[in-house]
């Protein structure tokens, strides 16, 4: 059973995570014959304040988008 993650930050529609996992699911479909019905994704949805980059927190460093 094939599973991806996207760890990402937060702020997504619920959306535009509906149109991503089809999206995904359709290229996993068509490039590697993955069954849709046995794919699983998970979006895990992290804090600004939780998440860094180059030693810093994103939440110090760039504006939310």
């Amino acid at each position: 059973m094939p599973h991806v993650q996207i760890t990402m930050l937060q702020g997504r529609s619920t959306e535009q995570k509906r149109r991503a996992a089809k999206r995904i699911t359709e290229v996993l479909q068509e490039e590697l014959k993955v069954s849709p019905e046995k794919l699983t994704i998970t979006f895990v949805e992290v804090p600004r304040d939780s998440y860094a980059r180059s030693g810093a927190l994103i939440s110090d460093r760039e504006p939310p988008t």
